[in-house]
C-alpha cells in the first residue's frame, strides 16, 4: 500500500495526517494521484489543486509527472502554508 502523508493546513482541511491506500492501476504519476484524491469531495478538490500543493515521493521533491506506485511514501504539503 502507498502511504500518503498530509502536512500543515491540509491536516485540518482533509481531516487526516496520513493514510495507507491501494492505488488503482490508473494511478501512475503524481498528477493522476491528485486527480483521484480530488474525487473524494469539495474539500479535497479545493485543497489539492495542482498549483496549491508540493509533493515529495520517497522523501524527494517531485513534480506532477513523477511516477508513483503502491510501494511509495508520498507527502503532500501546501504550497503556501497558512
Amino acid at each position: 500500500m502507498a502511504k500518503i502523508l498530509y502536512f500543515s493546513t491540509l491536516v485540518d482541511k482533509l481531516g487526516a495526517s496520513s493514510e495507507e491506500v491501494v492505488l488503482p492501476d490508473t494511478i501512475t504519476d503524481v498528477r493522476s494521484l491528485l486527480a483521484w484524491l480530488r474525487q473524494r469531495g469539495e474539500n479535497w478538490e479545493n485543497a489539492l489543486k495542482d498549483d496549491a500543493v508540493r509533493i515529495t515521493v520517497n522523501r524527494r521533491i517531485a513534480d506532477l509527472t513523477a511516477a508513483v506506485n503502491d510501494k511509495m511514501e508520498i507527502a503532500i504539503i501546501p504550497a503556501r502554508p497558512g
